[in-house]
């Protein structure tokens, strides 16, 4: 959530930030809400102190014995007047947090301008500059190739589920669970804390994320309770430091956490209908970082290299990319994406997108830091990235390490996850 005081204070400044990401957004309404709010407060405040006079002064009429009942009289009809006030302005700063609750995060200035994603800035690829070279014959897609092996089973899940959903069977069930293991192993050798969390949360820690109120429609909510299947590990793992205040020496606070996620796809109608690139349900590993405000930007490239390096060890063909302003998530300032070579689509796609949302989060969440030295309290910086993305991981293994008789080559470092094996091959006839 944006700082009220920074709207107030630079109203100009923050229009313009925000007209960067495509779209207009209505600071005047924001601004005549403080305004209502404000001038309740202070009537409130200046009969609360009116009452608080009139109190002392009973009481001291009392120990004189002297006449108080005007005083009494007064005091009885500040009471209703102060509790409709009361009403009026809790209900005032509701509607006032509301209206800011859908403001997006500002962008950072160091963010490429842009519509959309066609303002995109490529900045690296690995293993070279160029494009990879063709396979040495006809490239398929990974859903041919997962049906051929008899590991994906598409027909299965729309029998069990619906569309979107998918039934991993043999070498492609422990294929996923090797490579979930493996990021984890990874992560953890590089400093990051294992963490396994809910798969329900409440309302609360969506909207201390971001994803409400905003993207509701993209949740699966469960009927009686008030709890929802998560979107990502970055909705249960940023908010276990909801509503704490953190010691300095014990940032950063890096974690790792593998769990499924849930989304309904409602924006995404007609798009990538076919294999796993767009499921209803899919495994992830993520990473969140919790920092001092002044490391998260180094915290940003940190937790980027450190989803590049999964892509790297597995052989995969990737680019990054920094998102421009008109392609920024909803909470972040900055963010950069891992693309993966798919050769079966013959394009990049999407895999990791790693985030700085500043204290865009934390100040929804309440997660604040004391500084060692000063003892003064403020808001921590959260950072979160993919690392990675399981079901595309595996997609990008079909498609990069296929073989022309139909075969698929499990990269090296899979293969002790895998019980030594280093071939899946064709179901036989």
């Amino acid at each position: 959530m944006l700082d009220l005081k920074l709207i107030r204070d630079n109203p100009e400044w923050v229009e313009s930030r925000l007209r960067s990401r495509g779209k207009g957004h209505d600071l005047q309404g924001i601004h005549a809400l403080e305004q209502a709010k404000r001038a309740l407060q202070t009537e409130t405040e200046t009969l609360q102190a009116r009452r608080n006079e009139i109190s002392r002064e009973i009481g001291r009429l009392k120990v004189q014995q002297g006449d108080a009942s005007a005083l009494l009289a007064e005091m009885q009809s500040l009471g209703p007047r102060l509790k409709s006030l009361e009403l009026l302005l809790r209900a005032k700063e509701e509607e006032t947090l509301a209206a800011v609750s859908v403001l997006p995060n500002l962008p950072d200035e160091s963010v490429p301008p842009g519509q959309d994603e066609q303002g995109n800035v490529e900045l690296r690829r690995w293993p070279g500059t160029s494009e990879p070279a063709p396979l040495a014959f006809p490239a398929k897609n990974h859903w041919e190739i997962g049906e051929q092996l008899g590991i994906l089973d598409f027909d299965a899940g729309a029998r069990v589920a619906g569309a979107r959903f998918t039934v991993l069977r043999g070498g492609g069930a422990r294929l996923n669970r090797a490579l979930v293991n493996f990021m984890l192993d990874l992560h953890a050798q590089h400093g990051y804390t294992e963490v396994l969390p809910p798969f329900l949360v409440n309302r609360d820690c969506l909207v201390g994320t971001g994803q409400l109120p905003k993207f509701e429609e993209d949740l699966f909510a469960t009927r009686d309770d008030p709890l929802f299947l998560i979107p990502t590990a970055e909705v249960p793992v940023t908010n276990l430091v909801r509503e704490q205040i953190l010691e300095e020496a014990s940032l950063p606070l890096r974690m790792v956490a593998w769990t499924s996620c849930f989304r309904r796809e409602a924006g995404a109608a007609g798009k990538d209908t076919r294999g796993l690139i767009r499921q209803h349900q899919f495994d992830k590993v993520e990473l969140v970082w919790v920092t001092r405000p002044e490391e998260s930007d180094a915290a940003l490239e940190q937790l980027t290299r450190d989803a590049e390096r999964v892509l790297e060890q597995l052989g995969l063909p990737y680019r990054t990319v920094a998102l421009c302003t008109g392609d920024l998530g909803f909470s972040a300032r900055k963010t950069y994406d891992l693309e993966v070579w798919l050769p079966g689509q013959g394009q990049y796609r999407e895999i990791s997108s790693c985030s700085n949302t500043g204290d865009f989060q934390a100040r929804r969440m309440q997660a604040r830091l004391r500084r060692k030295e000063t003892r003064k309290v403020e808001l921590v910086h959260t950072l979160n990235g993919s690392g990675l993305a399981v079901g595309r991981t595996l997609v990008a293994i079909l498609e990069n390490f296929q073989c022309a008789d139909g075969c698929v080559v499990i990269p090296e470092v899979l293969r002790p996850y895998m019980g030594g094996l280093s071939l899946l091959e064709p179901e036989k006839q």
